[in-house]
């Protein structure tokens, strides 16, 4: 039922994913491939076999991508395993760079 005069407006409501930033891990000859698993395994979620694979890509290439996450996300994660790193010892470095 429409009221005389009445003015009916029209709302578009677009959605967007948020946009994606890989996070990188980078290969330094200090960090313990067992801390790197670790690190994988704990912070980035991944399967134990996964994680291996991934430390030694890092290992052969000097540094590899280990996931992509919205920002906030992935700078928490990479802020995690740095204080993590530090906590240890260990001069472990990860980036976040735009997909």
């Amino acid at each position: 039922m429409s009221v005389k005069g009445e003015t009916r407006e029209k709302v578009r409501i677009n959605i967007h994913e948020p946009k994606l930033y890989k996070v990188i891990m980078h290969n330094d000859d200090f960090t313990s491939m067992e801390f790197v698993v670790e690190i994988l395994i704990d912070i980035f979620h991944k399967e134990e076999a996964e994680a291996e694979r991934l430390m030694l890509l890092v290992d052969d290439v000097g540094r590899a991508a280990v996931g992509s996450y919205p920002y906030d996300i992935a700078v928490t994660k990479v802020q995690a395993a740095t204080a993590r790193a530090r906590q240890e010892g260990f001069p472990f470095r990860m980036t976040v760079e735009e997909v």
